[in-house]
């Protein structure tokens, strides 16, 4: 078999730090819905080669560049890009998305992440909170970290997924680590509800007043909120959400707090 040469998207991204990807990256995905496509994902490789110092993305071979680079990161065949599908792409001291989805690959298994590190019931991961959860994720990896290296890490995941710059991470923002397929929050984007209106409706489904509602009142409440924002209620999809929201759960029991920091623009507490 005739030899190839080297594939032109063989990315040396050595040259390329996750700060400068994920600042690239969120240049181009302006609503945070997890992909890049068409114009964006043009001008997207087109920066990127730029920032690898490539060859001139104007060269008129990058038309090809751009066809490989899709047949190569485009997983699902979608013509989008995912920040997921890119992970590869990085070093793998640099690669902490490919870590993440080793160990907290479906939105359940996040959420209970999330439970675990959200140790105040801020609605927050702060950075102390942020710090556990990475050396956690170090250690199941048998990656060799020391201190320096671990406040490195938490201030560069702080700067790639904190996009209002309060210094502590949202459930939406860390939610970004996930695939697409698997962030069940995008699902709750257009239904973001004010603290009165997420009063009201607690108020209508916990039925007997304890504070808390259970997986049957939550699937209630789930199917009464896809209808009235005309979201399509399939109970594949139906099923997966209530898993997931149930995961911040204790014991079964879906307090109000949990509860509205899946629902709500911003938590109330």
């Amino acid at each position: 078999m005739a030899n190839k040469g080297p594939n032109p998207l063989s990315l040396h991204l050595a040259e390329l730090t996750a700060c400068q990807f994920i600042d690239i990256w969120n240049k181009f995905d302006a609503d945070g819905n997890g992909c890049i496509e068409g114009k964006e994902l043009e001008h997207f490789i087109r920066e990127l080669e730029i920032a690898r110092k490539s060859v001139d993305p104007s060269n008129a071979s990058f038309r090809d560049r751009m066809k490989e680079f899709m047949l190569k990161f485009d997983e699902n065949g979608d013509g989008k890009i995912e920040m997921s599908e890119l992970a590869q792409i990085l070093p793998t001291e640099e690669n902490f998305l490919l870590c993440f989805r080793q160990f907290v690959g479906s939105s359940a298994e996040f959420m209970a992440a999330w439970r675990k590190y959200d140790t105040d019931r801020s609605g927050y991961i702060e950075s102390n909170e942020l710090k556990g959860f990475l050396s956690d994720l170090w250690k199941k990896a048998n990656r060799h970290y020391d201190d320096k290296k671990l406040n490195e890490y938490t201030q560069t995941i702080l700067k790639m997924f904190d996009l209002n710059g309060d210094g502590k991470l949202g459930l939406s923002e860390m939610a970004r680590l996930l695939p697409v397929q698997e962030n069940f929050l995008i699902k709750f984007q257009n239904i973001k509800l004010s603290a009165d209106e997420f009063e009201g409706i607690f108020a209508d489904y916990d039925k007997d007043g304890n504070g808390y509602i259970d997986e049957h009142e939550l699937d209630a409440l789930l199917r009464d909120l896809y209808l009235k924002h005309n979201m399509v209620v399939d109970s594949q999809s139906l099923a997966s959400s209530k898993k997931s929201i149930m995961a911040l759960s204790d014991g079964g029991k879906l307090f109000r707090t949990e509860l509205e920091i899946v629902l709500c623009k911003e938590p109330s507490f």
